[in-house]
């Protein structure tokens, strides 16, 4: 066991950690942040995708052991306080981008990623930057008008 240091959701947290502990593992089962599902468990399906110092990254091949001393953010930490949807997750819901909701975590934090980058892009662009997600209910569709419409929008908002 070895005791690790990280920022989760902006709180810090101490743990003491089996160093082959994946990020998933630690973060949903220890720190009960459930947004992070564990689907294929090698990298593959994006469910378990969190950021990590602004980085979406799949949390199911990542050691906890390597976030020490990062930041790490997962859907619990972008939702506001009183349980308001943030500006993303609410474009997910205005375009039906939600079926059974298993890969919906994952794709959100990808967006959250995406949309932090400033750029504008272009639907094709979109459809690359989500290559690494599995849905098995929407037919990306709906995914892809919601991600366009919160980058379109934030794009707005920042170039006034």
């Amino acid at each position: 066991m070895k005791i690790i240091n990280m920022i989760v959701n902006e709180k810090p947290v101490e743990l003491a950690i089996d160093e082959r502990e994946s990020l998933a593992d630690t973060l949903r089962d220890r720190l009960n942040l459930t947004s992070v599902k564990k689907g294929c468990e090698v990298g593959e399906c994006g469910a378990c995708t969190v950021l990590v110092d602004g980085e979406a990254i799949d949390s199911c091949i990542y050691l906890t052991i390597w976030a020490i001393g990062k930041k790490i953010l997962t859907v619990e930490g972008i939702t506001k306080p009183n349980g308001e949807l943030n500006p993303i997750q609410q474009a997910f819901v205005d375009e039906a981008a939600v079926q059974c909701g298993f890969c919906t975590p994952g794709l959100i934090m990808t967006a959250v990623e995406i949309v932090g980058s400033g750029k504008k892009y272009t639907r094709e662009e979109l459809r690359r930057l989500i290559s690494g997600h599995l849905c098995r209910c929407t037919g990306y569709q709906n995914i892809l008008n919601a991600m366009e419409r919160i980058v379109e929008e934030t794009y707005k908002a920042t170039s006034k």
